[in-house]
């Protein structure tokens, strides 16, 4: 029996599915996390063989123990992960370390965290991407700028979602930015892509071969989303456009990707700009080596009548997927911002979509800047009938 270590299980609350299916498919599931035994959700209990607590997983040492206590006990580790961004450091050290050789070591985080490190893997798959600088004064700043122009976007090179971004539009925006950036955080900026996000979503084999692809658009900037306070919108594609589908397999291919899903943000321009391409075109933003956060996973399986958590644990498993292929949707999310006098109650809301609605739910705080706090997640088999919901739910009174 294969040995499956799963750190932070229990975040998000979703990720009980993956051990689920890890269990079903018959590999002794391991759990790590901080969260009391007793407090943990009822499903994930049943998805674990076994569950060490440890007092923070920010703790290494306390980390490393945990895993070294399932090695003593149950012998050595095939596989490790937490499919989550902020731990994929972590995850390579545990791997590292403890000789797992089934996923990304140490060695490889340069090129898969940093934004920087990503840019000649794309280059080298023939997709253009934004120049750049890597902050180090504010007369390089300035160089930078007269070079590409205003706006300019600065994030921190190995950052997490939208978290700490500034989009910078004038002289006094970047003196801002110089004052407030945080102490010991090397920053990244790059010229403003006028574009909406596409995204090539994907499960991929031992051998660097997708078995399960899909998409979404996001038609509105995360980073716009946080620091303005506004709603959230972003959907699954019905049908992933091929153009999306060969820029993700040549990036697969480029950072050698194996074993892993993946979630991978392109820019699609929304505007012809000089050194990037046409209206249209897709170029690239940066890789995301887990799956698309919050509850995309759940939308992946609404907009293609699938089981993208079974598909994964069964790559883990058999390396191919056992899951048949169903029918096709548009799956729209929309995060409803609490403190917005909207025509359109709750109750409207359910009644005038119940045929399309498939979760609702509000958003936890930690998650909210760039989910909003109300959401509503709706299939449709048109574009027409997605924005026609987009309009409605998200209309304010005059």
């Amino acid at each position: 029996m294969k040995n499956f270590v799963f750190i932070s299980p229990n975040f998000p609350t979703n990720y009980w599915k993956f051990c689920h299916h890890l269990k079903a498919n018959g590999l002794n599931v391991l759990g790590i996390g901080d969260q009391p035994y007793d407090e943990l959700m009822p499903e994930l209990k049943a998805s674990l063989n076994e569950y060490y607590k440890v007092s923070s997983l920010e703790n290494y040492d306390e980390v490393y123990r945990a895993v070294a206590f399932f090695i003593h006990k149950y012998g050595r580790i095939d596989w490790l992960e937490s499919n989550n961004e902020y731990w994929l450091e972590r995850d390579a050290a545990l791997r590292t370390d403890f000789h797992i050789t089934s996923g990304f070591q140490t060695s490889d985080i340069p090129r898969i965290k940093f934004k920087s490190g990503m840019k000649k893997y794309y280059q080298k798959a023939g997709i253009a991407t934004a120049r750049y600088y890597l902050v180090k004064s504010l007369a390089g700043c300035k160089k930078f700028i007269k070079e590409v122009g205003y706006p300019v976007v600065a994030k921190p090179d190995n950052g997490v979602g939208a978290s700490d971004t500034w989009k910078i539009k004038c002289d006094a925006d970047l003196e801002l930015f110089m004052q407030k950036k945080v102490e010991g955080v090397q920053y990244i900026m790059e010229e403003f892509i006028h574009a909406e996000v596409n995204s090539y979503d994907a499960v991929i084999d031992s051998n660097g071969e997708p078995i399960f692809e899909t998409g979404n658009v996001t038609p509105f900037s995360i980073m716009d989303i946080v620091n303005d306070n506004d709603n959230s919108i972003y959907y699954i594609v019905k049908d992933l456009p091929e153009d999306t589908r060969a820029a993700g397999r040549a990036t697969v291919k480029s950072f050698g990707v194996k074993s892993r899903f993946v979630h991978f943000e392109f820019f699609r321009l929304t505007q012809d700009q000089e050194g990037m391409g046409k209206a249209g075109d897709v170029v690239a933003l940066e890789v995301n080596m887990r799956p698309c956060g919050g509850f995309s996973p759940d939308m992946m399986n609404f907009a293609n009548s699938t089981d993208v958590y079974k598909i994964w644990a069964d790559m883990i498993a058999f390396d191919k997927s056992t899951v048949p292929a169903g029918e096709h949707f548009y799956c729209a999310y929309a995060g409803l911002r609490d403190g917005k006098n909207f025509v359109m109650s709750h109750n409207d809301i359910m009644t005038k979509y119940a045929a399309n609605m498939k979760m609702v739910e509000r958003i936890p705080e930690a998650l909210s800047g760039a989910m909003a706090n109300q959401m509503y997640v709706a299939n449709f088999s048109t574009k027409e009938e997605m924005n026609a919901f987009y309009a409605a739910v998200t209309a304010v009174k005059d």
